[in-house]
């Protein structure tokens, strides 16, 4: 038996070699992954930077002497896209270093490792998702929610005073209503969704039970004077308080598996189901964060009132103001306009300050170089630090617009100060099978509203000559 499978294998092994000598082509040769560690992708793309550096000062050279640049400036973009896919590489890495770090990663015990109830709801929930028309498992669901129930009455009384958190209760029955996601997977999501969602790593979020939550802003702040130790106290006038409410939208994932996957017992429908969830909704909640308009989903911060060239104390609450590149269709010429865009913000928000822009856009910053000769962009050389411009930090979103006659296709600002995220608490998910046969859609949904909280703390470069 030994000698006829050897005899077996052989002979595959020759007709293998036969078909690649006849058709090479047909196979292809794929190189050992050469970047395996976060240290390996800041190394190359600090290597590849300093090559930028000198292929950009030969286009510099050429245009002074007139010459031709086109094959310099192919070789650019050929570079920037390289430094990009590097600098995707290395951001993917950390996300993986952050995960695996977090407690509970590898079967590792968690911060606060989750109740009984709440272990025997996600196992029953889980059960259910592979087969939710055995009534036994959606009975065993129906049951361990109800515990669930009991053990959060018995800890917050019947009324807590908010709104019952989703992932404790089941509201619908059947495929119509659907059931809540146990608590331990919606957090998951929940983080997930912040690894990938540049806004939501700045910004400020908060945890709402109702979707009329509003915040006061004080716009100016109280008055403020100076007296001796008897002399007269003046009246100063109170502050002007302005009102920041929030729209808010329906968030939904609906990933797809086959029914087949949901059979094997091996296939890891938990994470699978976190993982595509959270990376639907941060796609789509990055995208309303920028520039949704306010319209059964998020108000983005580019979607407010027109944004104008007055200064903060002359501009109405709600609007942001704006520093015009001084090119019709193109970034600044001048450094000077990227120094007024920083400057035009305050000192208390500069601190925290961040560039924001797409990365066609960032590869336009790499370009820009200070009086002595030096680039001002600098790659990250430290792992978990993004690349820096003018020594503040450069954020990538792909929602930003692109560099076009009249858009804002650069931010810059303090984000936790401008921008305000409202979660309403828990998700629910429904599963459906019958849409598309021989597969199962997993419709998993949350409320989320956002808009602009301070606009003095966030800055835009508008593509226009004034």
């Amino acid at each position: 038996m030994k000698k006829t499978m050897l005899a077996m294998m052989a002979a595959h092994f020759c007709a293998f070699q036969a078909r690649l000598a006849v058709s090479p082509a047909g196979y292809e040769k794929r190189e050992e992954p050469s970047i395996k560690s976060i240290a390996d992708a800041l190394d190359k793309i600090n290597t590849a930077f300093t090559e930028y550096k000198s292929t950009n000062d030969k286009r510099l050279d050429a245009l002074k002497e007139g010459k031709s640049t086109g094959d310099l400036d192919a070789k650019l973009a050929k570079m920037d896209a390289e430094m990009n896919r590097l600098s995707e590489l290395k951001s993917d890495l950390e996300k993986l270093q952050t995960k695996m770090s977090r407690p509970g990663a590898a079967g590792g015990s968690s911060d606060k490792p989750a109740s009984p109830e709440a272990e025997a709801y996600k196992t029953a929930f889980l059960g259910w998702l592979r087969n939710p028309a055995d009534p036994e498992r959606r009975t065993a669901l129906q049951q361990r929610a109800k515990d669930l129930r009991k053990v959060s009455a018995k800890a917050f009384g019947d009324d807590d005073g908010f709104e019952t958190r989703a992932a404790q209760t089941v509201t619908g029955t059947g495929s119509a209503g659907g059931f809540a996601l146990p608590e331990q997977i919606e957090q998951q999501i929940a983080r997930l969704s912040v690894d990938i969602s540049p806004i939501r790593q700045l910004a400020t979020v908060r945890t709402v039970g109702t979707p009329d939550y509003k915040e006061l802003f004080d716009v100016n702040g109280a008055a403020f004077e100076w007296v001796g130790e008897a002399g007269a106290r003046n009246q100063t006038n109170t502050p002007d308080m302005a009102e920041v409410a929030p729209t808010f939208g329906m968030a939904s994932a609906r990933p797809q598996a086959s029914e087949e996957s949901l059979d094997d017992l091996f296939f890891d429908v938990e994470n699978w189901l976190i993982s595509s969830a959270a990376e639907a909704i941060a796609q789509g909640e990055g995208a309303a964060f920028v520039a949704g308009n306010g319209t059964n989903r998020p108000t983005g911060f580019l979607s407010g009132p027109a944004p104008l060239a007055t200064a903060d104390g002359a501009r109405a609450f709600g609007t942001l103001q704006y520093v015009a590149s001084g090119q019709a269709a193109a970034m600044p010429a001048s450094l000077d306009v990227l120094h007024d865009l920083v400057y035009s913000l305050r000192a208390r928000y500069r601190a925290n300050a961040v560039w924001m822009a797409s990365k066609i856009t960032l590869s336009s910053l790499r370009k820009y170089k200070a009086t002595d000769g030096q680039y001002l962009w600098q790659p990250a050389v430290v792992a978990g630090q993004p690349d820096a411009f003018m020594g503040y930090r450069v954020i990538e979103a792909e929602d930003m617009p692109v560099v076009a006659a009249n858009s804002f296709p650069l931010a810059f600002g303090d984000f936790r100060e401008g921008y305000l995220i409202a979660d309403r608490v828990g998700m629910r998910m429904t599963r459906d099978e019958i849409t598309t046969p021989g597969f199962v859609k997993f419709y998993v949904r949350k409320r989320v509203g956002g808009k602009l909280r301070n606009t003095q703390a966030i800055k835009l470069l508008k593509i226009a000559t004034a």
